[in-house]
């Protein structure tokens, strides 16, 4: 990367510097808004023992979750196991450690953590086994647990166009935990479908200013279906 310009070229060089026992935050929503090429780059890599943060862990065979079959994620943070056989199984046998934290919360915990803010009280998952441990304060009456922020050494996130400057334009559903995922990485690598020159982009329609993004690659996606659904 030189200067302003955060294009890079390769997915070698999008996720360089990633070792072993990174903490990874994900953007997307099970296969929808997923950085794909990125997350292939890291199964290649090899890198082990990582903690990933993101919504839920894809599928058996496809996005976040092709890095479960070599057991290269040593522990998720996610809201739920969804339509993955092989995440419910390293769950139920010990292999992986799994938090699950109420959707709400995680993606209030990666904004916060971009934001710079330590902790927040929430309402959320008082009474529940989430609210175990934690610190309990009450509001005009009203009980609420305290959540630690999340913040990662990496995280990737898909875009739909991005200049060279690394300022970032989602786009329908991907806007669902991208934004909060792309503020809360030391290192912050964007996915995109096109790269535009400094200028033609609507500053106004610009959901991630640059300043939070480090590195750009455009990317060819497939864009799986999770669950195909017809009408006969």
């Amino acid at each position: 990367m030189a200067g302003f310009d955060k294009v890079v070229s390769s997915y070698e060089a999008a996720m360089e510097g990633l070792k072993d026992g990174d903490t990874i935050i994900a953007g997307g929503f099970g296969l929808c808004g997923i950085p794909e090429g990125l997350i292939s780059e890291i199964k290649r890599k090899q890198t082990k023992n990582l903690t990933v943060v993101s919504n839920n862990c894809g599928v058996d065979d496809f996005g976040l979750g092709v890095l479960l079959h070599d057991k290269q994620i040593k522990k998720i943070i996610a809201s739920y196991v969804g339509e993955n056989a092989l995440f419910e199984k390293q769950l139920l046998d010990g292999e992986i450690e799994v938090v699950l934290t109420p959707q709400g919360t995680l993606a209030e915990k990666m904004r916060a953590g971009g934001a710079g803010i330590p902790a927040f009280y929430t309402a959320t998952g008082y009474g529940t086994p989430v609210a175990e441990g934690k610190e309990v304060k009450e509001f005009d009456g009203r009980p609420y647990i305290l959540e630690e922020s999340i913040t990662g050494e990496f995280a990737i996130v898909k875009a739909w166009k991005a200049d060279r400057y690394g300022n970032l334009v989602f786009r329908h559903t991907a806007m669902n935990f991208n934004p909060m995922a792309a503020t809360a990485g030391k290192i912050t690598v964007a996915e995109v479908e096109e790269i535009v020159e400094p200028g033609e982009l609507e500053p106004s329609q610009i959901h991630t200013p640059g300043i939070y993004v480090n590195r750009v690659i455009k990317g060819d996606f497939e864009k799986r279906i999770e669950r195909v659904t017809t009408r006969d």
